[in-house]
């Protein structure tokens, strides 16, 4: 008779490159033989959302995790290839029998991945357990309570790292891969560059947090800039939580504690925007209200050839409004901008150029270091009004100029043509375009057809406090001003 198979454990690393509070490496310090892997996939650098800069932060995440993870004894493996085909080759090379990952709350190419790996488990009989680490909730019935379950999971003790591994007997390799030079990140992508920027932030980097995450000019030093950490998971947010938690009650300058308090709330809000996703992945690619559909080119209508000069020069930084333009340039050049700016850059392309929200969302994903899809796309719709549920916010470049640059310092910092004859003319009259979007998109709110979509939007994904009913009648508190999901 057979001997049965020595228990081996494959840890899949996604968007997760950490050792600390990590339950899938806890997990597999409990078997006789372990190894962790981490995936180039061809279908994520070839989804429209990929840019280089993305798989650089990940590869310097994990250069130092894998470093780490050696010394513990557990080899990972940094491969390029399909799910799948590298599942099956490393299950008959070394007997793997157990499959640990995190929970993805992805675009819709990792979803379709997620499922080929389930399809290939129950072919094989691979036990794939998923755990969470963010407080998004798979399978969830209703936004009744969801806030408490968010509490909950993120008060919950870390999971704590095993002493070592025993390890399959593998040389890590860390795969150099032939990318061209992006934008670089200001800062590093390691674990410990993620507690480090943490660590500042609580100390006191955060105070004046509240009234400097507006501008430009102030929110660059003021703001946590870990959203790129917890788009790749090189810091859980859980441990981010309890930090804030334990630096607000340890906190002597009441200032800083008010300031990290409204930090703190933010950290639910970027799971509240994740979980929209979760429940309905099509808002990726078609609106929450389906009353908006084909409102905008872009969307069923097709691009005319001014639709698209009007893309391209937004996507340039050649709209002729210079506190766009300057946004847009300083996103080019460092994969970050803070997050009024960032409403402002949507609105813009929303409202004044009239696009629909999936090709400018694109262009900016690829810009943005920390694209976390769930708050992307959520936010993306937001801003431009086609949620159905959230008030309708067109920001006007000039004011935005005026509250946070008075002084022209950070357009005269990413415009050098500004002021000159080689700088554009504006590409839209912005009175007329203004005129246009709010004839449009009032119009539309005001049907009662629009009014009983609302209802329904609400119902599934709207933000309410525990057991307060979502109706129209009685509608619980509004959504938060686009970007806020973000940790800037």
């Amino acid at each position: 008779m057979a001997e049965p198979p020595t228990p081996t454990a494959l840890v899949w690393l996604k968007r997760d490159l950490r050792a600390r509070d990590h339950a899938p490496l806890a997990e597999a310090g409990r078997f006789e033989r372990a190894l962790a892997v981490y995936l180039i996939e061809p279908a994520w650098r070839s989804s429209p959302e990929f840019h280089p800069q993305h798989a650089r932060f990940a590869l310097g995440a994990l250069a130092a995790l894998q470093a780490e993870l050696a010394g513990r004894g557990l080899p990972l493996l940094v491969l390029e290839g399909e799910a799948v085909a590298t599942f099956e080759a490393l299950r008959r090379a070394h007997g793997i029998t157990h499959l640990f990952s995190h929970e993805e709350t992805g675009p819709g190419w990792s979803y379709e991945r997620d499922r080929a790996v389930a399809r290939w488990c129950r072919a094989t009989g691979v036990a794939w357990t998923e755990f969470a680490q963010t407080g998004v909730v798979r399978r969830l019935k209703s936004r009744d309570g969801w806030a408490g379950l968010w509490e909950r999971r993120m008060n919950t003790p870390e999971v704590l790292m095993p002493a070592g591994w025993r390890g399959l007997p593998l040389c890590p390799t860390l795969l150099p891969l032939a990318l061209p030079e992006p934008p670089q990140p200001a800062r590093g992508a390691t674990e410990a560059d993620a507690w480090a920027t943490l660590d500042g932030f609580l100390a006191g980097r955060g105070r004046g947090y509240s009234r400097s995450l507006s501008s430009p000019l102030t929110a660059e030093t003021h703001c946590s800039r870990l959203s790129e950490h917890l788009a790749f998971g090189t810091i859980s947010m859980r441990c981010v939580h309890q930090a804030t938690q334990a630096a607000i009650h340890g906190a002597a300058d009441s200032g800083l504690a008010r300031d990290l308090r409204s930090f703190a709330g933010r950290l639910r809000w970027h799971c509240h925007f994740m979980q929209k996703l979760e429940d309905e992945p099509a808002i990726e690619v078609r609106n929450f209200a389906r009353s908006h559909d084909g409102l905008r080119p872009g969307d069923g209508v097709a691009m005319t050839a001014a639709d698209q000069a009007r893309l391209d020069a937004w996507c340039e930084g050649r709209t002729g409004f210079p506190m766009v333009d300057a946004c847009m340039r300083q996103l080019q050049a460092t994969g970050w901008l803070n997050f009024r700016m960032r409403a402002m850059l949507v609105s813009f392309a929303a409202h004044h150029l009239w696009l629909h929200w999936r090709a400018p969302g694109l262009h900016l994903a690829r810009l943005f270091l920390d694209f976390e899809p769930g708050i992307h796309w959520s936010q993306m719709q937001m801003q431009s009004g086609t949620t159905g549920i959230n008030t309708l916010r067109i920001y006007s470049p000039a004011k935005q100029a005026l509250d946070h640059d008075p002084e022209g310092r950070y357009r005269r910092r990413w415009l050098p043509d500004w002021g000159t004859p080689a700088y554009p003319a504006p590409i839209v009259d912005e009175a007329a375009a203004l005129r246009h979007a709010k004839e449009r998109l009032y119009g539309l709110r005001r049907t009662e057809a629009a009014h009983q979509e609302a209802d329904a939007i609400q119902q599934r994904h709207g933000s309410r406090k525990a057991g307060l009913p979502a109706t129209r009648r009685a509608r619980p508190r509004r959504d938060p001003e686009p970007g806020q999901g973000r940790l800037f």
